[in-house]
C-alpha cells in the first residue's frame, strides 16, 4: 500500500462500494491469505469455510462476499468490508498493487536472428536469443522475451507474449492477446507411432509417424510454463479463444479444445480428444483418446477419463463417473471396509 496514504477499511469500502462491519479506521498495511495473514493484512472471504478461519487468522481486515454468512465474532480492531462479490474486489485490488510489467522497447536486438524473409511489425520486441525462421509474420506489439524461437511460416497475433525459452513450431498460428510463460512448446510432434517389421527380419520396431499438421491457438489464450500443444497428425490441433492452461499440461495431437475451458496443472489430454466451450479440467486429470467431453462439463482432481461426458455434468474417480455414482460407490467402499473391521474384531 502506500505510505503516503494509508489504506483503511473505511476507504477500501468506499472504494469498493461496500460496507463495514467493525472500525473503519482500521488500517491495512499489505495483503495475505487468510491462513498466514500478518497484523495490518487485508484478506478475502469468499466462501463460508474461509469465514470459518478468520477466527485465528491474525489479518486486520477482511474483504467478504455478501451472501457469505460472515463471522459471529469480528475481533477488537478487525473489520470486514462487505461487497458483493470478493472475486471480483481481488481482481481490482491486486491489479492495483502489482508492480509494473518489464519494459519491452520497440526492435529487435542484436543478439536476435530474423530470417531475412519474415515480417516484424515496427512496435513489436524482440529480445536476446530469439530465433525467427523464413516467412514468419509477427504483428503489432507482440513481444517475445529472450530465447524464443518462432519456426518458418508461422503467424503470431498482435500485443501476444511469449515467455523465455518457449517455441512455436513451423507453420503454427497464434492469435493475439495471448500470454505463454517459460518453456511452452506449440507445434511439436505428436506421440504417434507404428510397428513395422526391422529390416534386419528380427521381428518388429516401432516407426515414428509424421505429423504434418499445425496447432491453431485463438485469442486472449494463456498457457503456463512447460505446457506443450502437439500439432495435428493431418489437419490442426485447436485451441479456443479465452482458454486458460496451467503449468505442466499435455495437449495431444488432433485435440480440439473450445473457447474459455480452464486447463489445471499435470492435465494430459492423448490425441484427437474433444472439449466443448467452458469445460473445466481440475489438476491431474487424464483423458483417453478419441473422447468427448461436452460444454460446461467439469472433471475432478485426478480422474481418469474414459467415456465420454455429456455437457454440463461434473465427473469423479478413476476411472471417471458422474459425480452421485462417484459419491455411492465411496459410500459402499467406506461401509464395506468397516464391516470387515468389525467381523476381525468378532472373530
Amino acid at each position: 500500500m502506500d505510505a503516503t496514504d494509508v489504506m483503511t477499511a473505511g476507504k477500501l469500502a468506499d472504494l469498493l462500494g461496500g460496507e463495514v462491519i467493525g472500525p473503519r479506521e482500521t488500517a491495512i498495511t499489505g495483503v495475505g491469505a487468510i491462513d498466514h495473514a500478518k497484523p495490518g493484512d487485508l484478506t478475502f472471504i469468499r466462501a463460508p469455510k474461509f469465514a470459518q478461519m478468520w477466527e485465528r487468522s491474525k489479518a486486520s481486515v477482511a474483504i467478504i462476499t455478501r451472501d457469505v454468512p460472515p463471522p459471529k465474532n469480528v475481533g477488537e480492531g478487525r473489520s470486514l468490508v462487505v461487497v458483493s462479490d470478493a472475486d471480483a474486489a481481488q481482481l481490482a485490488i491486486l491489479s492495483h498493487l502489482a508492480p509494473p510489467a518489464p519494459e519491452h522497447k520497440p526492435g529487435i536486438d542484436p543478439a536476435a536472428h530474423v530470417d531475412s524473409t519474415a515480417s516484424v511489425d515496427a512496435t513489436a520486441s524482440i529480445g536476446p536469443g530469439c530465433t525467427i525462421g523464413a516467412r514468419a509474420k509477427i504483428s503489432a506489439r507482440v513481444k517475445l522475451t529472450a530465447g524464443v524461437y518462432i519456426g518458418a511460416d508461422v503467424s503470431i497475433g498482435h500485443d501476444t507474449e511469449i515467455g523465455p525459452g518457449s517455441s512455436v513450431m513451423d507453420r503454427c498460428v497464434v492469435g493475439s492477446n495471448c500470454r505463454f510463460a517459460g518453456c511452452v512448446v506449440i507445434g511439436a510432434d505428436g506421440f504417434g507411432y507404428t510397428l513395422q517389421n526391422h529390416p534386419s527380419g528380427r521381428g518388429k520396431y516401432l516407426v515414428h509417424l509424421p505429423h504434418i499438421g499445425n496447432v491453431v491457438i485463438g485469442d486472449h489464450v494463456d498457457i503456463g510454463a512447460n505446457s506443450c500443444v502437439d500439432r495435428g497428425k493431418f489437419g490442426s490441433t485447436t485451441i479456443g479463444s479465452g482458454t486458460k492452461i496451467d503449468n505442466l499440461v499435455q495437449i495431444g495431437h488432433n485435440c480440439r479444445i473450445g473457447r474459455s475451458c480452464i486447463i489445471c496443472g499435470q492435465v494430459g489430454l492423448s490425441g484427437s480428444v474433444t472439449l466443448g466451450d467452458g469445460v473445466q479440467l481440475a489438476g491431474r486429470v487424464g483423458v483417453a483418446d478419441n473422447l468427448h467431453i461436452g460444454s460446461m462439463a467439469r472433471v475432478g482432481a485426478s480422474a481418469g477419463v474414459m467415456n465420454d461426458i455429456p455437457a454440463g455434468q461434473t465427473w469423479l474417480g478413476m476411472p471417471a463417473a458422474p459425480m452421485k455414482e462417484t459419491a455411492r460407490n465411496l459410500a459402499m467402499i467406506r461401509k464395506m471396509s468397516q464391516i470387515l473391521k468389525k467381523a476381525k474384531l468378532d472373530e
